[in-house]
Formats: C-alpha cells, sequence, structure tokens
C-alpha cells in the first residue's frame, strides 16, 4: 500500500514535470518549494503567535493596577534629616520627592530622557521593534554582544512588576507587560509614572528626589544643564553620581546634551551649555552624625500616628558642634580606647552626641546606651545630699581613715590631709569625706538625690556607692550636671524639634518640658561653688577654657574609665573614655584626657556666647544661720508669739517660766518671770558609732529627759503641731 502511494507521488510529479517542460516553463526547484512552505508555515506561526501575544497582552492590561494606583506604590519612607539652622545632614530610606504631574515636570526633563533612553518613545508599542532588530543583528554580526533594548515603557515595567534579571523568561514578561502598559496608558502618563519612580542613586527615586539631592532645588527649576546630568545617571547611577565622581558625571551629561542636539530638541547654543559650573549640594554628611540619629529617630514612632510619605526632621544638632565633638575626642583618646560625648543646651537640646570614634567602624553608642561606672563625678550628688542636710562650703572637715563596717576606703594618693573644708575636700576628691558624708546624710538619701537629678540606671546603696560604684549612662550624668547648671532645676534632654512633610506641614513640634526645682537655690550655689573649686584649683584643672567653668572628674578603679562632666554658658557637656571590653587603661584618667577633650570642644561651643558668671552666693535659709548671725534678727526679746488660742504676744511680754507654770496666761494666773532666749536648732548628729562626726556641734541646754535643746519639749510639740492643743485649764505633767 505504502510503495504504490509512493509511486503514485513520484509518478504526479513526473508528470508535472514533463507538462512544466512541453509548456517551456522550467520545473521548480526543491529550495522554492521549501521557501515556499516556510514561508506559509511562518506566516501561520506569525498570525498564532500575534493572536496568543494579542490575549496576553489583554490579559495583563487587564490584571494592571489602575493609574492611582500606581502613584501611590511608593511606599517606602524618606526621612530627611536636618541641623537646628536647617541644614540637611542625612538623608535615609528610599526618596521618592515630591510628585509631578506631566505639566509640572519641565519639558528639557523629558526630551533629555527620551534623547538617551528612548528616542523613538512617541511612536512605538511599548518595545521598539526597529532598535530590537539591530541589536539582534548587531549581535549576530558577531560586532557587539546583545546589547540593552529596553525601552522607557519597559524600564518601567520593569522596575514596578519585575526584578533586573536577565533571563529570557523575564525578557518576554517584560515585553508583555510593557505593551499591556502602553495599551492601557497614555504617553505622557507613562512618561510621568517613568521620571517620577525610576532610580537615580544615592537613594533618590524620581527627578524631584534627584534634583534635590544633588541641586537642593525641585525638579520643577531644573535647568538643561542640570536636565542632561539626571538624565545620564539612569544608564549606571553608580558611576556617574555627581556626587562620586564629578567628572564622569558630567561626560555623560555632554554625551546626553549632544544627542538632543542631534535629534533636534536643543538648539546648538544651549547643547554649549558648561554642565561642569553647575552647582552641586554640598555634601554636609558626618558619620559621626549616625549616632545622633540612630538615638533620636526612633523616638517618631512615639511622636507621630503611622505614616509612609516622605518627612524632614529638624533637629537640635549643630553641625559646627559636632565636627569639634568628634575631632575632640578622636584626638584626645588614648590609643586603644573608645570615647563619647554629649553637650547639652541650657533647655535640655543635644547640641553634639558622639558615641564613639568611629560610625564605620562600629555603630554601638556609647553615649546612650553604654552602662560604666561614674567613679568620683557621682560625688556631685553625695555632696548634694549634704548641702541641702545642712552643710556650707566652708564647713570644716576632716580626712582621716574611716571604716564603715567591712569597707575602708582610702584617698588615691594614700594620704589623709587631717582637717579641711568641704570645698578643698571636693576638689581634690578626697576619697575619706566623700565615704564620711555619705555615711552621715545616709547611702539612701544619696541615692535618692541621683535618682531625682535623672539617673535612671539601678542604683545600690552600698557604701562603697558614693565612689561611684553604680553604673551609669553617660546621657544621665551630663543630664544631671545640667540641672546644676540651671540653679537647680530639671532637664529633659531632647533631640527633635519639629518634624514636617516635604510640603512643609507641621507634624510634630515640641513643647518645653514641665520644669521642677529639684533642689533649693542655696543648694544648687553650694555645689556650683564646689564644682568651679575643682576646676580652677582642683583635679579638673585640665578642664578649664579661659572663662568661668564648673565641673567634676572621675576615674575607676584600676583606670578603667575616665569621665568629666562640667558646664560654661549654658552648655553643659560630657566626656567619658574607656575600652569596650572594660579593662585597665594606662595613665587614662578624668582629670586628663577626658578634661582635655572638654575643653577642647568647649572652646569652640561657647565661643559665640557671653561669658556667663556662676551664682555662688549662698542665701541660707533661716534654719540655717549660724549662732553668730543671730543679731540680724534683733533681741530675742522681740520675738513674737502666738498663744494657744491664736493670739498674738507682743514683744516685751514676760513669756515660759519656772519649772511647772505654763507659757502662756491660762483662766487668770499670773505670768511667768522669766523668758528664755531663742538658740538656733543643731543639725542632729546619727547615733550609730559608725557615723563618726566630721565636725562639732554648738553645746546647747538639756531638757527634763537629758535630750540637747533650745526651748521646752512641751512648746515644741505644740509649735511644730506634734500634740494637740491642751484644752483651757489644763496643766501639763510635773
Amino acid at each position: 500500500m505504502d510503495k504504490r502511494g509512493s509511486r503514485r507521488k513520484k509518478a504526479t510529479r513526473a508528470e508535472r514535470a514533463k507538462r512544466a517542460e512541453a509548456d517551456g516553463r522550467n520545473p521548480p526547484s526543491r529550495f522554492w518549494r521549501w521557501t515556499k512552505r516556510l514561508f506559509l508555515w511562518g506566516a501561520v506561526a506569525a498570525v498564532l503567535g500575534e493572536v496568543f501575544l494579542a490575549i496576553a497582552v489583554g490579559f495583563a492590561a487587564r490584571s494592571l493596577p489602575s493609574y492611582y494606583q500606581l502613584k501611590a506604590t511608593q511606599n517606602a519612607q524618606t526621612i530627611v534629616v536636618r541641623a537646628r539652622d536647617g541644614t540637611e545632614i542625612v538623608e535615609l530610606g528610599p526618596s521618592y520627592g515630591k510628585w509631578l504631574s506631566s505639566e509640572e515636570i519641565p519639558q528639557v526633563m523629558k526630551d533629555a530622557m527620551i534623547s538617551v533612553e528612548d528616542r523613538r518613545f512617541y511612536s512605538h508599542p511599548g518595545v521598539d521593534p526597529y532598535g530590537l532588530t539591530r541589536a539582534v543583528y548587531v549581535w549576530a554580526t558577531g560586532q557587539n554582544r546583545l546589547g540593552a533594548t529596553s525601552t522607557i515603557t519597559q524600564q518601567l515595567a520593569r522596575n514596578v512588576f519585575l526584578n533586573s534579571n536577565r533571563t529570557i523568561d523575564r525578557k518576554l514578561r517584560e515585553a508583555v507587560l510593557a505593551m499591556a502598559l502602553e495599551w492601557k496608558f497614555s504617553k505622557d502618563q507613562i512618561l510621568e509614572l517613568y521620571l517620577n519612580k525610576v532610580y537615580f542613586g544615592g537613594g533618590a527615586y524620581g527627578i524631584d528626589s534627584a534634583s534635590r539631592k544633588f541641586f537642593s532645588h525641585p525638579a520643577s527649576e531644573l535647568s538643561v544643564a542640570e536636565a542632561a546630568i539626571i538624565a545620564g545617571l539612569v544608564k549606571a547611577p553608580s558611576r556617574y553620581s555627581p556626587t562620586a565622581d564629578v567628572d564622569a558625571a558630567v561626560g555623560r551629561a555632554s554625551v546626553v546634551l549632544r544627542l538632543m542636539r542631534e535629534q533636534g530638541r536643543i538648539t546648538a547654543d544651549q547643547a554649549r551649555v558648561d554642565v561642569s559650573a553647575v552647582n552641586l549640594k554640598e555634601e554636609v554628611g558626618q558619620n559621626s552624625v549616625r549616632y545622633f540619629t540612630d538615638w533620636a529617630l526612633p523616638q517618631l514612632d512615639l511622636l507621630l500616628p503611622e505614616t509612609f510619605e516622605p518627612i524632614e526632621v529638624w533637629t537640635t544638632l549643630d553641625v559646627g558642634m559636632q565636627r569639634a565633638a568628634t575631632a575632640a575626642v578622636q584626638a584626645n583618646v588614648p590609643e586603644g580606647t573608645q570615647g563619647a560625648l554629649v553637650s547639652l543646651d541650657r533647655d535640655g537640646a543635644i547640641l553634639a552626641l558622639v558615641g564613639g570614634t568611629d560610625y564605620v567602624e562600629t555603630n554601638y553608642n556609647r553615649a546612650t546606651n553604654a552602662l560604666r561606672q561614674p567613679g568620683s563625678s557621682w560625688k556631685l550628688f553625695v555632696y548634694l545630699a549634704a548641702l541641702e542636710a545642712g552643710y556650707t562650703p566652708d564647713d570644716r572637715v576632716v580626712d582621716t581613715p574611716v571604716r564603715i563596717g567591712d569597707w575602708s576606703p582610702r584617698n588615691s594618693n594614700g594620704r589623709n590631709i587631717g582637717e579641711t573644708d568641704l570645698r578643698t575636700a571636693f576638689a581634690y576628691s578626697v576619697n575619706t569625706v566623700a565615704a564620711q558624708l555619705g555615711n552621715e546624710v545616709g547611702f539612701g538619701s544619696v541615692a535618692s538625690m541621683a535618682r531625682r537629678f535623672g539617673i535612671t540606671t539601678p542604683i545600690n546603696t552600698y557604701p562603697a556607692m558614693v565612689l561611684g560604684s553604680n553604673e551609669v549612662r553617660l546621657l544621665d550624668m551630663t543630664r544631671s550636671f545640667a540641672a546644676i547648671s540651671a540653679k537647680g532645676a530639671s532637664v529633659e534632654p531632647y533631640g527633635i524639634v519639629k518634624v514636617t512633610t516635604a510640603d512643609g506641614e507641621t507634624l510634630y513640634e515640641h513643647k518645653p518640658a514641665r520644669s521642677s526645682q529639684l533642689v533649693p537655690d542655696h543648694v544648687a550655689a553650694g555645689i556650683t561653688d564646689l564644682l568651679q573649686a575643682a576646676v580652677q584649683t582642683g583635679t579638673g584643672r585640665a578642664a578649664q577654657i579661659g572663662r568661668p567653668v564648673a565641673g567634676k572628674t572621675g576615674t575607676t578603679s584600676s583606670n578603667k574609665d575616665g569621665y568629666f562632666v562640667g558646664f560654661s554658658s549654658g552648655i553643659t557637656t560630657g566626656v567619658w573614655m574607656g575600652r569596650d571590653d572594660n579593662r585597665r587603661v594606662g595613665g587614662l584618667q578624668g582629670g586628663r584626657a577626658p578634661a582635655q577633650a572638654f575643653s577642647a570642644y568647649m572652646r569652640y561651643a561657647v565661643k559665640d556666647r557671653p561669658v556667663e558668671e556662676f551664682d555662688t552666693d549662698l542665701k541660707l535659709p533661716d534654719w540655717q544661720i549660724e549662732e553668730d548671725d543671730e543679731y540680724f534678727f534683733g533681741d530675742p526679746d522681740d520675738y513674737y508669739y502666738i498663744d494657744e488660742q491664736g493670739n498674738l504676744i507682743e514683744p516685751g511680754r514676760q513669756q515660759p517660766g519656772p519649772e511647772g507654770q505654763l507659757p502662756f496666761p491660762v483662766d487668770g494666773e499670773g505670768m511667768p518671770q522669766q523668758q528664755p532666749q531663742m538658740q538656733p536648732q543643731p543639725r542632729p548628729q546619727p547615733t550609730d558609732p559608725t557615723r563618726p562626726p566630721l565636725r562639732e556641734q554648738p553645746a546647747t541646754g538639756r531638757g527634763a529627759d537629758g535630750a540637747p535643746q533650745a526651748i521646752g519639749d512641751d512648746f515644741l510639740d505644740r509649735a511644730t503641731g506634734r500634740q494637740e492643743p491642751r484644752r483651757q485649764g489644763d496643766r501639763p505633767q510635773q
């Protein structure tokens, strides 16, 4: 059957050949027969392919988001951080800038992008057949590899829906999506989407973000040269970035200008623009600024409602002071150690914050996170508690060996100087005096004082705590000293002044924290006196800057930590130095490297501020006036008394008399014939034998119970309200 069919086919071909020869025609060759067949099959395949492509594009177009949904897909937030003077210090996250409509985009920007990326943009259906054919021909002839042929529409499809993998499958899907975009949207809409979404490097997405990043103004104000620079970035953002390589950016922009002129989009005069003369935005970023932003920006979660729109954060940071602080730490920190610095303005605004010697090397923030022992700078709280209990800077104290329980502190020089005053003991950081003071006023009182002044870390009340054995944060210690600079008023550190949108709408604005008086004025004046003496004549002499400075050094055992915290002209600065592994640092003392770094920074920080003298004038409360000052209040006979009925007893009237008589006349009883003199009440001394008194107390009379007192117990009880008033006619017990 098969053989017969084969013979018939051969006969048929032979007959056709004979007929063609009889008609004078040449018989068709096998080549032409196969060519005809391939053409027919190709035509059928092309038709089927077009049908399938149309179906695929149609389905893709139906599944595409709407135009407004595509505009809203920019949900990655951009945060621009500005210094206190408004200069941009860092930009975090992808930046999309402001969305510009097609009418708002300068025509020169559109022309520049079309000239360099897709010259036939307005004529192709999403895929450029001519460009694709030319690229394939170049590749097939071996002149070059298969070059990029993506149109603007294809790039938009890739940026929005796909990734950048170089695979055939991705390219096919990219082509289908590009044609679907052309099917669904107009050319102007596609170009608007592209120019607002394409990546230009440095985290900048869209022409407005790129314009603000590189030229410090909106994209609506772009010049020809600036537009050429931006358009040239698309090919290789990192290579042609003007902040990375100005020469490369200028060279690429010149190519863009030449293409624009060849395509008739600009004149020859416009093409001769000197793009190298374009004013690029100055890079003011410092890696140490990231220590500050790492501390401040997480607070936005509490300050703002959830939002994904670009925002600008205006901070308290001073760019010049931040540079000076970084340089001061790096120049003075001992080799192999780390350093940190915090500087606060009088209202708590953070002017500079350095968390380490190099943020790139280590981003651990030692200014806000590290817990380290403050050493003798902790004595601030010991002496505050003592001053509040009634001591004054001029009071005499005794530097002598002391033992409290099993603890026996000693001075750093191993010696005791004997009798001295409180000011000298503080200035030279005498440990034994601090231990006695803490023992006398109570270690719990010292801990309470530290908590009152803003120490947030756990505080133990072991005797050694008076020498700074508790671990603290540098920010907290600086805050405590800032409260002294504010004359005893509380200070709340803050770093964010306000937050706005890219359009200038205010989302948050800082309001001054409610301030409270932590200690009386005379206590603040007294501790300022002591702090100033520590810098003038004591351990902190290296911190002097040619104007009044008050501060305190701190050095822990084995020189593991060095501290200096002080203030001048309304600026309070704390410096810490040490090793992250808490190992000993030879020669590290608070009065050396930390104090020197403080001085180097503060000389710059206060240079534009007026010199301010400290208020160290002690205006003591009445109860603390010494006996020698009693005459300022007149003769004791002039004192007024009030009886139990609330009647005023005028001066000169006879008052309490012999034992057994009432101090006031009752039911016609005669007036006493003797009036005792008032004397100031001495400060109570502890009865604990482990708390030796630092100074002798003035002698006083003794009452019926043998306790020292100035006047009778009965009178004191009623004067202070500790006993209910007796009914008229009652007599005191004998």
